[in-house]
């Protein structure tokens, strides 16, 4: 068989003896959007280099394992095993997914949370309450259909769900943990579904973490649909195993006025993507997005951005930094497109990445599509080592090689982390930076001096 179409036929096979085991087989809008989908992934399979969004990037590492589906059932976990990803002290819902599959008896829900606020898993809610989800569901995915989301459609089995009815405003935060352990080379397809109506305000944190070392493949998409005037703050942890590989996708749907805080953070796995799209075609609206990555050693960091602006008066603003170690690699792929009728755009593009060995590697491309004549626009990218100045100064006041160097990078990475609401978060992201560069420090200099 044809090399490129092996994988093709073998997740064709995947979707096909998975069928009967998925939700929603008796709503036909869902069995429309899996059909459809499978016959999109079939047509156009995997992307290659020859595509200018994956020249960068193959899928060698992705597409070289023959992945299980996601397994129905784990060991017992413990309270200890969880209590340590906990990234908010005062989360008002916490929802647990393991290999996929929400797990209702570790999940949590405080008494606050306001009336009008429906949380849980998303097969739940297709069992129990699908015309909820009939106008909502691949609404902002399906216009932009690759390879990846198709396959998350056609395999589309639990996530996360999350409706905040209008003017409804969450103090604490949301919390989701996908947690993958145990069976060897799982692939989960989680989708998630945030929909916040007219003036609502939440803040959610997706955090994707490994109990053991398991090699996986975590296909991810979230949906967010914000309604006039709806503030979200969306952060994003991926801090998998070493072995994990992790596709995610991020689609953004925005009202009038609307405004959308995403924080990205990508620090685990030998091979991880993430891609933000978002279309502005409601006048008002922003979009800010910050992001950190990490390429540790002989490992694969990419992110992709593409934002869309489509009417007059909309802002959007995207700050990543990256920081690559060793013999690591990261891509960076950004893009503002500015339509002829989106006057007074306000839109910024930033990159800035540092490389802490002479192997690591980036390529970035920042770029500014405008067709628009009265806008503010403006994108740049930087590559660079540590300042020697600034690491001797630091020595000069007592302070070891290996010590200045962290401190240095944390102050680097912390730009973007300043402004996220979640503290543990934060501390979080801080506490996972460290050790890698600690781990780098000792891989680069045989000792710390």
């Amino acid at each position: 068989m044809n090399a490129v179409l092996e994988p093709v036929e073998r997740y064709r096979a995947l979707v096909d003896a998975a069928a009967p085991l998925l939700p929603g087989a008796h709503l036909d809008w869902l069995v429309a959007q899996r059909t459809e989908a499978l016959e999109h992934f079939v047509q156009t399979g995997f992307p290659s280099r020859k595509q200018e969004a994956w020249r960068y990037t193959g899928l060698e590492r992705v597409l070289e394992e023959s992945w299980a589906p996601q397994a129905e059932s784990v060991g017992t976990l413990k309270e200890a095993d969880l209590a340590r990803f906990r990234l908010s002290e005062d989360a008002c819902v916490r929802l647990l997914f393991v290999n996929g599959r929400w797990m209702p008896e570790l999940s949590s829900a405080a008494t606050e949370v306001p009336v009008g606020v429906q949380v849980g898993g998303l097969r739940a809610a297709l069992e129990e309450q699908p015309e909820q989800l009939v106008h909502r569901l691949g609404l902002a995915a399906r216009s932009r259909q690759s390879s990846f989301t198709a396959l998350n459609t056609a395999l589309l089995d639990d996530g996360a769900w999350l409706q905040v009815s209008a003017n409804t405003r969450l103090e604490a935060p949301i919390e989701i943990l996908y947690l993958t352990v145990g069976q060897e080379r799982t692939a989960i397809h989680p989708r998630n579904l945030l929909v916040l109506e007219e003036g609502a305000q939440a803040t959610v944190i997706e955090h994707y973490a490994s109990l053991d070392a398991t090699p996986c493949f975590t296909n991810s998409l979230s949906e967010v649909l914000l309604g006039a005037g709806a503030r979200l703050e969306h952060a994003r942890l991926q801090d998998e195993s070493a072995g994990a590989r992790h596709m995610g996708n991020v689609f953004i749907e925005q009202g009038e006025r609307s405004y959308y805080r995403g924080i990205s953070v990508n620090l685990g796995g030998l091979w991880s993507r993430c891609e933000y799209h978002n279309r502005l075609q409601h006048t008002g609206a922003r979009c800010d997005l910050d992001g950190l990555y990490v390429a540790g050693d002989r490992r694969l960091s990419d992110v992709h951005l593409e934002i869309e602006h489509g009417v007059p008066g909309c802002d959007s603003r995207q700050r990543f930094k990256g920081i690559v170690l060793g013999r690591g690699r990261a891509v960076f792929d950004g893009l503002i497109r500015v339509q002829p009728d989106a006057q007074k755009t306000d839109a910024h593009l930033s990159n800035d990445n540092l490389l802490l060995s002479r192997d690591a590697e980036v390529d970035t491309k920042p770029q500014l599509e405008i067709y628009a004549d009265d806008v503010k626009c403006s994108h740049g990218t930087t590559v660079g080592q540590l300042e020697p100045a600034q690491v001797f100064y630091l020595r000069s006041r007592g302070i070891a090689a290996g010590v200045a160097r962290r401190m240095l990078c944390l102050g680097f990475a912390t730009e973007v982390l300043q402004d996220c609401s979640v503290t543990g978060f934060t501390e979080r992201v801080q506490r996972r930076l460290q050790e890698h560069l600690e781990d780098t420090v000792v891989t680069l200099n045989g000792k710390e001096e």
